[in-house]
């Protein structure tokens, strides 16, 4: 199960940390997935080495504003099917964090705080209840995939044109009546995922995307001989039926 560096308790029926977390206080890896755990002891925040915490797949209604602490984490952090309602506004200070995952929650919101994450490469936040997300995202300019699938969303803040590393974008099963023009002239972005969404027209500046490569458009209401898609035929970069 153990060395002095990692940690591994997947499936191991637990309800609580174990005490033997505490006797390796200069841990890297913790994984505590696929158990039963319903709360997190503040103490967690004085694992200062973590560089990875797993503690997806368990019955998670909050996490303890500590979780901040623990600014080591450079690695990846799984929040993910877990029972909750908010975040806390201190997981802004894990500004080295390159992946957070946060879906199958309950999420309405995101925290402010979010853009202050600035090593963030992947954000995984799908099949959560958000309406909105926070104008800081802008902040995150090392984001390269954004997953949203499955949320409220109808609109996107402007200061997702901030995103110059974004590869791909996943809006999957929201609430989308436009292409949200906050994505206008983003360099990088090669895929993006636009099923079961309420489109029924395209912008025209979609086409200048210049490193678009896959346009899903699957479970819309955007007719065939719609301009833009015609053009992006034309790239065999578009995906309508």
């Amino acid at each position: 199960m153990t060395s002095a560096t990692v940690l591994n308790y997947w499936k191991a029926g637990l309800t609580d940390v174990p005490d033997e977390v505490w006797r390796h206080p200069r841990l890297d890896v913790l994984l505590l997935p696929d158990n039963a755990l319903t709360r997190l002891p503040a103490r967690l925040g004085t694992l200062a080495s973590l560089r990875t915490l797993d503690l997806g797949h368990n019955r998670l209604t909050s996490v303890p504003r500590e979780l901040g602490d623990l600014t080591a984490l450079s690695d990846f952090l799984y929040l993910h099917d877990n029972r909750l309602t908010s975040l806390p506004a201190e997981l802004g200070r894990l500004t080295r964090l390159a992946y957070l995952n946060v879906g199958e929650n309950r999420l309405t919101d995101l925290p402010d705080t979010l853009g202050a994450m600035t090593g963030l490469v992947e954000l995984r936040a799908q099949h959560n209840r958000l309406a909105s997300l926070p104008a800081s995202l802008g902040g995150l300019r090392s984001l390269r995939e954004l997953w949203l699938r499955g949320n409220a969303l109808s609109s996107l803040p402007a200061a997702v044109r901030q995103l110059s590393a974004l590869r791909e974008l996943e809006l999957r099963e929201n609430a989308f009546a436009t292409v949200p023009d906050a994505l206008r002239g983003l360099p990088l972005l090669r895929r993006l995922d636009l099923r079961a969404n309420r489109l029924r027209e395209l912008p025209g500046w979609l086409t200048e995307l210049p490193a678009l490569e896959k346009l899903d458009l699957r479970w819309n209401e955007v007719p065939d001989d719609d301009p833009t898609v015609t053009a992006l035929r034309a790239r065999d970069c578009v995906v309508l039926r």
